[in-house]
């Protein structure tokens, strides 16, 4: 039976997510990441969560990852490259992870958590590889990818190739471990759900990929077979795996039938390295200038704000400044540079795009204050966000103390009431 795309990236993300939520045999995940190159110091130096055992390869060990670059992973899965390529940017570099599951995101999140390692410096994004990928043009230095090319339907890889080659600083390079085809693949092999979902069915051949390559505009590709054995993931009697990663059957997907017994993947598929570059011109060659965070929207970098905070009106504020207590109520600017034409008065700067990283000491700062107001200029974005942020960790803690609220309309309503009140409008 033939799959549509649609069918085969439901199947995809409901068995991948599985594995996050489940979790893995530790011993087989580490007998899978040692057959592919991982060192038992690089596993020892990530949490045991981190390796799901999915990888058919070791990117960051080849990709001469250098401090202060801007380093992409492709289907980042539990974190394992993106927290180690983390240790050789440093504080000035940027390590991004993109993946279409959410337990996915969620369980790396918490795994950088663990290593003390934050947004956006190091972050996790939740993101369709098949889809334009959410980061600012010529912003990465390095992309990685660990057996998740194979996993995309054939439009959706050259769709991935383009995007990659849009988001590379020219000069930029292509690290990819990946599953090719050694000829082209029988039907039966192809029309098996779990043979694809186990990275083996959806494996184009060595002149597809470097066509697809070529054809988005990459220059000096390799691909150099590693010869390691594919059956390594079968292997472990209690890993229950067909492939990288066991099929499981969503709501809308087809049951996943085991095809463990139908083929001996070593004969139809190997693992390979995948090393393109991006071309420079005389113009890109000069060029310095690069973004401070990669990510075309900061706050992609955080969870959702899970919270609904009501509003308040810029008159009740203006009334609790002028008869309230004190300690009644905070007013919180979450602006960090359109500062312009001033500010409510007495307010407390909390930019909002280092609040969610600093949310332990704000909790702290105002967790017994009653009503904690929030507003950015116009109280759209930035501001509800904040104060979703709040509002749902005082939840998650069970403290009935304090309460967020966002002050409708922003600076820009405040300003066009208020500005000429110097008892109420503090000028920058």
């Amino acid at each position: 039976m033939v799959h549509s795309d649609r069918v085969l990236l439901e199947a995809v993300h409901d068995a991948y997510s599985a594995k996050a939520r489940e979790g893995v045999d530790v011993k087989y995940a580490n007998t899978v990441a040692s057959a592919f190159g991982y060192t038992a110091e690089e596993l020892r130096s990530i949490p045991l969560e981190a390796n799901l055992g999915l990888s058919c390869g070791n990117p960051v060990a080849s990709a001469t990852i250098k401090q202060g670059e801007y380093v992409l992973d492709l289907g980042s899965g539990g974190g394992i490259d993106v927290l180690l390529a983390a240790s050789k940017v440093g504080r000035t570099g940027q390590a991004i992870g993109l993946d279409m599951s959410a337990d996915m995101i969620a369980l790396a999140r918490r795994n950088a958590a663990k290593q003390n390692l934050t947004p956006p410096q190091v972050c996790f994004v939740q993101a369709a590889l098949t889809e334009p990928l959410p980061l600012v043009s010529d912003s990465i230095d390095c992309i990685m990818s660990n057996c998740v090319v194979n996993l995309l339907p054939t439009l959706g890889k050259a769709v991935l190739m383009k995007e990659a080659a849009r988001v590379l600083r020219p000069g930029g390079r292509l690290v990819f471990h990946d599953i090719i085809a050694k000829q082209p693949l029988s039907l039966e092999i192809t029309n098996d759900l779990a043979a694809y979902v186990g990275c083996i069915a959806g494996a184009i051949t060595l002149d597809q990929y470097k066509a697809i390559l070529s054809q988005a505009g990459f220059r000096d590709i390799l691909l150099v077979d590693t010869e390691t054995d594919i059956n390594v993931y079968s292997l472990s009697e209690t890993s229950g795996s067909e492939g990288c990663c066991p099929p499981t059957s969503g709501c809308c997907a087809p049951p996943v039938q085991s095809s463990k017994s139908k083929f001996n993947a070593n004969a139809w598929v190997a693992s390979y390295q995948v090393y393109a570059v991006k071309p420079e011109d005389e113009e890109s060659a000069v060029s310095t200038d690069r973004p401070s965070n990669a990510l075309q929207r900061w706050w992609d970098a955080f969870p959702l704000a899970q919270a609904n905070v009501p509003e308040i009106s810029a008159e009740k504020v203006a009334n609790l400044m002028m008869n309230g207590s004190p300690e009644e109520f905070a007013v919180i600017d979450v602006r960090r540079d359109d500062y312009q034409g001033g500010h409510v008065n007495g307010s407390h700067h909390w930019p909002a795009q280092t609040f969610y990283n600093e949310l332990p000491k704000f909790v702290d700062t105002f967790d017994r204050t009653p009503k904690v107001i929030f507003y950015c200029g116009s109280s759209t974005g930035r501001g509800p966000r904040c104060a979703g942020w709040y509002q749902g960790r005082l939840q998650e803690m069970g403290l009935k103390t304090s309460s967020a609220l966002v002050l409708r309309g922003g600076f820009k309503a405040w300003r066009a009431m208020y500005g000429g009140r110097s008892d109420l409008t503090a000028a920058d």
